[in-house]
């Protein structure tokens, strides 16, 4: 997220937002996990599809919302919140 916007957040927004984002990666990290362990299962059962590489293509997203993540902790230290 760009810091421009962070900065022009109100405390409470700030903190709203970092609450959905932290709610929101963690789910998605999930999910990747269990579409991993999905794949293994059939990657062991000979089944290998085209779903595989579904939780590959979705790392990237998680690499993202966790940059994203790390700015709104800097952007609330920085307050002092």
């Amino acid at each position: 997220m760009n810091k421009n916007k962070l900065s022009a957040m109100t405390n409470a927004e700030l903190l709203k937002q970092q609450k959905i984002l932290k709610t929101i990666t963690a789910m998605l990290a999930g999910a990747i996990l269990v579409l991993f362990a999905a794949s293994l299962i059939l990657a062991f059962k000979k089944q290998l599809i085209a779903l595989n590489a579904i939780p590959v293509a979705l790392l990237p997203v998680l690499i993202l919302n966790l940059k994203s993540l790390k700015e709104f902790k800097e952007e609330i230290k920085s307050r002092g919140l």
